[in-house]
């Protein structure tokens, strides 16, 4: 384990990268949360050594990949600030006027395989791309960091019935996609 501030990015900065990676789905973004958890480590110069000098960067780099997240959220493009009742996560397209399902949704199961899992994986990544900024955001934040919903209503600054909402929407976008796209 690496004692000294200089070493640190040498011994865990693939591992940081990996772990932003993983999050944001963007590797500009994720090189950047990891130059901003290095520099903020640099600076802040508060490392006692209570836990690895890993878990301590990786929770730096948690809280600079939510800065991010929410900083993106405020600057959202005018192109994702569509009516979501008129986007592809219409909930019209899963209704009836009576609110029953039009189609029950399908069942998606994980691949077996290695190929057919990366298959997956990209089109899952494509799914969440088509999200608007803010759905893509939340459900990250909810289902892949797994974050629960006081801290994501804090950090996105939103009231916990949009929390939900939001993802609520994301998700069946993410169904409607997968069902499109995969199954």
């Amino acid at each position: 384990m690496a004692d000294n501030i200089n070493d640190w990015l040498n011994e865990h900065g693939d591992y940081l990268y990996r772990f932003a990676l993983a999050r944001l789905r963007d590797p500009h973004q994720a090189e950047d949360a990891v130059q901003e958890t290095m520099l903020a480590a640099i600076k802040g110069n508060s490392f006692e050594g209570c836990s690895s000098a890993r878990t301590w960067l990786t929770g730096i780099l948690k809280h600079k990949i939510i800065d991010l997240q929410r900083k993106q959220i405020r600057e959202q493009p005018v192109s994702d600030l569509v009516d979501l009742d008129n986007s592809n996560t219409s909930m019209d397209d899963f209704f009836d006027s009576t609110g029953h399902w039009l189609d029950k949704p399908q069942a998606l199961e994980m691949p077996d395989n290695a190929l057919e899992q990366k298959q997956f994986l990209a089109v899952l990544d494509e799914c969440l791309g088509r999200l608007p900024q803010k759905l893509k955001a939340i459900f990250m934040l909810r289902d892949v960091q797994e974050l629960d919903n006081e801290n994501i209503c804090k950090e996105l600054e939103i009231t916990a019935t949009n929390a939900w909402v939001m993802l609520y929407r994301a998700r069946m976008g993410l169904r409607k996609c997968l069902e499109l796209n995969w199954i």
